[in-house]
């Protein structure tokens, strides 16, 4: 059993290691290392040695092959649709399955109006998605701080209303703040429960791969 378990693991980790190799998916925004604050540059030293922020960067591109990560809105709106709405559960579903880990919203626009309005509106339409998700019993303390970018990186550069480019994209950005690898260990535990979810999915008839890790930690 013990031989069964380790087998599953290595499957896991030369799956995970694949995955951290794939760095080529869209990344918008927020996936960059935060170099602002006053001793993240060590911090972020002891993450890129430990293989950390690959991992973090795997979980964003997961995130973003299995829900939809982006939104869109009608023009001048920020307003959710009911498929907006459809696509935020699936966020809101994703994201309940790692505690561990914090999410931006960033708001787009498109071209038509001033500089000033659609940042404005742009950061109104992050905010829309942040309480919503908050609805679903996502805790606001795990989604980072709204950044718009108003009008600035349109997906489609025209100057003409464009749905594409009326949009929030929703991503995966750090860990919780106390960081679990640095103080109590969290982080191996994130990486066993993905192995063992990963396990269950090739060998359900194996249900006892559940018991070796608490979901509640």
């Amino acid at each position: 059993m013990m031989q069964k378990h380790l087998n599953y693991l290595l499957i896991g980790a030369s799956v995970l290691g694949l995955s951290a190799c794939q760095t080529s998916f869209t990344q918008e925004a927020g996936m960059q290392v935060d170099k602002g604050q006053f001793g993240n540059s060590t911090m972020n030293n002891v993450l890129l040695q430990s293989g950390e922020i690959t991992y973090m960067q795997a979980l964003g591109g997961r995130f973003a092959a299995e829900v939809p990560s982006t939104i869109t809105f009608e023009f001048n709106s920020a307003v959710l649709s009911p498929a907006a709405m459809a696509a935020l559960n699936q966020q809101a579903n994703w994201i309940r399955q790692f505690p561990e880990l914090r999410f931006s919203v960033y708001g787009h626009t498109d071209l038509v109006g001033s500089n000033a309005y659609n940042y404005a509106l742009g950061k109104k339409r992050a905010e829309v998605v942040v309480s919503y998700l908050e609805t679903k019993g996502i805790s606001r303390s795990r989604l980072k701080a709204l950044v718009s970018y108003g009008e600035t990186r349109p997906v489609i550069a025209t100057p003409n209303p464009e749905t594409q480019n009326r949009r929030t994209v929703t991503e995966v950005s750090g860990f919780v703040e106390n960081h679990p690898m640095v103080l109590n260990g969290k982080y191996a535990q994130v990486i066993m429960r993905e192995y063992l979810v990963l396990a269950e999915r090739l060998h359900p008839e194996n249900t006892d791969v559940q018991t070796q890790v608490d979901p509640s930690q």
